[in-house]
């Protein structure tokens, strides 16, 4: 626990090499905590906008909650400071949760050179707190080439809603057609520049 608040307080607790950070919400007084910045960096690496923390304050466990957001340096990318809200049973939120893919190996759209288009890495949903889930399954395994996957094909929604105004069941992800690059070698472009350079002149001299 950080005894101060505060621009002053914060500098002296990075300089302890902690981050400084606070727990807010839950009908209770915002709590000013220091925590081990490896521990934030760990999370960050996961689906931390949809999980839930125990806090644990000198051996205590205190609260539930959401890492909300993480102040990072702009130059060392090292957390300057983070913040958790408090969730308290019965609670609804408005929580961001994570698409994760699966089944590239079985896409017939893949074995065809199909290209996965994400239209969402990620969907905005509203849900009580102990129904988070920890992320959309997104299953590829029966897509081919201009078949596309929406919030309504996606596992582990239930219990939930999405945020989405504009669509009910709006597209998640489709594959696409391979893209054909057309290569020209180096000797065949210099015969082709040569060609109309040749062309060129002709006109030239037919019209003097």
């Amino acid at each position: 626990m950080r005894a101060k608040a505060g621009k002053g307080a914060a500098r002296a607790t990075r300089r302890e090499g902690l981050v400084p950070g606070v727990v807010y919400g839950g009908k209770s007084e915002p709590a000013m905590i220091a925590i081990d910045p490896r521990l934030i960096m760990r999370e960050l690496h996961g689906s931390w906008r949809s999980q839930l923390y125990q806090i644990v304050v000198d051996g205590k466990k205190t609260s539930v909650a959401l890492l909300r957001a993480v102040q990072m340096h702009p130059v060392t990318d090292r957390p300057l400071h983070v913040d958790f809200q408090r969730m308290v049973a019965g609670q609804h939120i408005r929580v961001e949760i994570p698409v994760h893919f699966v089944g590239e190996d079985e896409c017939p759209g893949f074995k065809r050179d199909g290209v996965l288009n994400t239209v969402m890495h990620s969907i905005e949903i509203n849900c009580d707190v102990e129904n988070i889930p920890e992320a959309f399954i997104a299953d590829l395994s029966g897509l081919d080439i201009h078949d596309t996957i929406s919030w309504s094909q996606l596992k582990g929604t239930e219990n939930v809603t999405h945020t989405n105004q504009n669509e009910e069941d709006f597209v998640v992800a489709s594959i696409s057609a391979p893209t054909i690059a057309v290569e020209i070698e180096e000797e065949d472009a210099a015969e082709a520049e040569a060609a109309a350079a040749e062309s060129a002149e002709e006109a030239k001299v037919s019209e003097e």
